[in-house]
C-alpha cells in the first residue's frame, strides 16, 4: 500500500488532546498542504486562518459553544485551530473549502498530529462578532465559514477503524 493510502486509512478524528502546543514549523507544513487543495477552476476561493493564540482560540471556542447551546469546549482542548473560510462569490466555495479541510486533516496525520473537523464556522462568521473578528485580523470580503480543523497531540490511543459498508461503491462496467 502506498504512503498516501496508508495515511488516509489511518487518520481518525481526535476528540481528546494534550495541552502541548504544536510546533510552528509543523503547523506551517499542515497549512501549506491546505493551500495545495484542488479548487473549482483553480480559483483558490478558500483562505486559512491559523490560530495559535490561546486567547483567540478560547474566544472561538466560546462562540462555537454558544451556537451549539453548551458551555463545553467544542475544540476538545486542542491548542491549534485552523479556520477555513471561502469566498461566497465563487460558486464552488463550499467544495473548495471542504477540500482544504481534507488536505489539512491528512497532512496532520502525516505529521503525527491529531485533528478533527469542527462545524458551526458558518454560523460563527455570519454573526456580527465573527465578522468583526475577521475585520480585526485584516480579512475583508464576503467569506463563509467552512470549518475549523483543530490540531494537537492526541490524548490516548486512536479509536479502531470502522468497517467500510458493503454498499459503498457501485461499478458500472
Amino acid at each position: 500500500m502506498g504512503e498516501t493510502l496508508k495515511t488516509i486509512r489511518e487518520r481518525r478524528s481526535v476528540k481528546s488532546y494534550k495541552p502541548d502546543m504544536v510546533p510552528e514549523e509543523i503547523v506551517q507544513k499542515i497549512v501549506e498542504a491546505g493551500t495545495w487543495a484542488p479548487s473549482g477552476m483553480g480559483r483558490q476561493s478558500a483562505i486559512i486562518v491559523a490560530v495559535t493564540n490561546k486567547e483567540l482560540r478560547d474566544r472561538l471556542s466560546r462562540m462555537n459553544a454558544e451556537i451549539m447551546g453548551t458551555s463545553i469546549d467544542p475544540f476538545y482542548g486542542a491548542p491549534v485551530v485552523l479556520i477555513v473560510l471561502a469566498d461566497k462569490r465563487v460558486p464552488t466555495h463550499v467544495y473548495d473549502g471542504s477540500l482544504v479541510m481534507a488536505n489539512l486533516m491528512l497532512a496532520a496525520q502525516d505529521q503525527g498530529i491529531g485533528s478533527c473537523w469542527i462545524h458551526r464556522a458558518k454560523e460563527e462568521f455570519e454573526s456580527a462578532e465573527g465578522k468583526e473578528l475577521l475585520k480585526s485580523l485584516g480579512i475583508e470580503g464576503d467569506y463563509e465559514g467552512i470549518g475549523h480543523c483543530i490540531l494537537g497531540y492526541p490524548e490516548g490511543e486512536p479509536r479502531k477503524e470502522a468497517e467500510r459498508k458493503a454498499s459503498y461503491v457501485y461499478y458500472a462496467r
